[in-house]
């Protein structure tokens, strides 16, 4: 059994490319040994080694959601896995097993994980080897998706916190089709409605309906494996963006075709509940009280580093330090302020900028008098090995070298790479208690919520500047397709 991973959540309304420096990539001895890491993978790798699988290794690419992938990328992705692929395919494959995300766009190719698809299978000698695995819930799905496999099975949570599960249960999934020498078929049905993260939470409406709605229809039909409900990722510009259902199948198309439209016609009455109200900052601290019971979040989806963002918006820390807001943290990353206090002692009053420099669509950098608290290597091990950081990273994270500064009552955590706050380990390795806090700025939409919720007195997704601005008509689409909403009357 072949193993593979790709994952890149591409936003490419962002500046720049994502080049392969910024990816991780394993393979061989270095790729099996991540059955051990917290990821989905991972978990694929626990389930081959209960199985008994004989696992070829061949190459894991993965990098933290950002704009556009070089091709440069995609070139060196199809060398490493086909000539995996077609060396094993002569010695004899059962079957091959991927890890996906579902929402890559490279500079010349808008369907990565299509396209890569459909090349495995046109790799002379594949046959009747079955493909399954997995796809993130934020995967923009195409019909290359549905042809070219058999099985790919979507998180049911946002945040996702069963993607060691989901993965778990694609590879029993597929131990079961080449047990039985079977092959499933996929039925795909794309719907004319992008929603923005915020309005992705699988515990709000109308995610809760549509999953609960999937549930039953696997209830109702033991021959259909799995229903997907996936959403999509808003931000990457593409054909294929929007939202979507697959439901896979070991009988005949016609069934689940049925009840995917009924899928279809529910959300499409119900397509405006998928934006999520979001408050005035400015009213939000006013209405601040003297003593909350747990710290008070303010979450900007603008700056929304889970779906790419640079991470450094300066409005919430603005706004803390214009209202004198005590007992305060963000997290802003910012390597160049990092690296210009690292050459100072602990203790040191030192004036510097803060964040604002990777986006013209943020306010820009803020001039502060801080004090340098600590420093350190910016590593830490996750809290919660179910955080939404986990299915990305696994548990091992790297924020780069990092700085803690003050400036009256606010503390400043800044990092020298973005990393989504998905978990509280990121503010705790860093000497910052965040249940002790009266206030905390998050830079999300949804998948804080597992890490944060449980501490937080109160939340409130406020209304700032950024590249992930939950509003959609906003954005300078050019390649979904017409007519969708909210883009246009449907």
């Amino acid at each position: 059994m072949l193993v593979a991973g790709l994952y890149h959540e591409t936003n490419t309304f962002l500046s720049g490319l994502t080049t392969l420096t910024e990816f991780s990539v394993r393979s061989g001895a270095d790729l099996l040994a991540m059955a051990d890491d917290g990821s989905p993978l991972g978990a694929a790798l626990a389930v081959a080694d209960e199985l008994g699988w004989e696992v070829v290794p061949a190459v894991d690419y993965r990098a933290v959601p950002g704009p556009t992938v070089s091709d440069t990328v995609v070139e060196a992705l199809r060398r490493d896995l086909e000539s995996t692929a077609s060396e094993a395919l002569t010695e004899g494959l059962d079957g091959i097993y991927l890890v996906l995300h579902g929402a890559m766009v490279a500079e010349s190719v808008s369907d990565v994980e299509g396209e890569t698809l459909e090349r495995i299978c046109r790799l002379p000698g594949l046959g009747s080897v079955p493909i399954c695995g997995t796809l993130d819930l934020h995967a923009n799905s195409s019909a290359r998706f549905a042809e070219h496999s058999d099985a790919l099975v979507a998180y049911r949570e946002n945040p996702h916190t069963d993607a060691r599960d989901t993965a778990a249960s694609a590879a029993l999934i597929l131990d079961r089709l080449m047990c039985e020498k079977r092959r499933a078929t996929t039925v795909w049905m794309p719907v004319p409605v992008m929603w923005p993260p915020t309005g992705t939470a699988t515990a709000a409406e109308p995610l809760a309906s549509l999953e609960a709605a999937a549930r039953r229809i696997e209830a109702r039909h033991p021959e259909i494996l799995a229903v997907n409900v996936l959403p999509g990722f808003a931000f990457a510009d593409s054909p294929r963006t929007g939202l979507s259902f697959t439901a896979v199948t070991l009988g005949a198309p016609e069934v689940p075709h049925a009840e995917l439209m009924a899928l279809r016609d529910w959300a499409m009455a119900n397509k405006d509940r998928g934006y999520p109200r979001e408050e005035s900052l400015d009213d939000v601290i006013s209405r601040l009280p003297r003593e909350p019971d747990g710290p008070v979040l303010l979450v900007e989806p603008s700056d929304n580093i889970g779906a790419g963002a640079p991470g450094d918006g300066t409005t919430v820390l603005r706004a803390l330090v214009r209202h004198g807001i005590d007992r305060a943290a963000v997290v802003i990353n910012d390597p160049a302020t990092v690296a210009e206090l690292a050459r100072h002692r602990t203790g040191a009053k030192v004036r510097v900028g803060v964040g604002g420099r990777a986006s013209p669509l943020t306010d820009p950098t803020l001039e502060l008098e801080v004090e340098l608290v600590s420093t350190s290597d910016g590593r830490f091990t996750l809290e919660d090995e179910q955080s939404h950081l986990a299915s990305m990273c696994g548990r091992e994270i790297d924020m780069g070298p990092c700085a803690v500064v003050r400036h009256a009552g606010v503390m400043i955590l800044l990092t020298s790479r973005p990393t989504p706050p998905f978990d509280l380990g990121q503010l705790r390795s860093q000497g910052i208690h965040p249940e002790r806090l009266a206030v905390i700025g998050v830079k999300a939409a949804v998948a804080h919520r597992r890490a944060y919720d449980p501490i937080a007195g109160a939340s409130y997704t406020v209304s700032t500047p950024g590249p992930c601005s939950s509003d959609l008509r906003a954005l300078p689409y050019k390649r979904v397709r017409r007519p969708i909403y909210p883009l246009d009357p449907v």
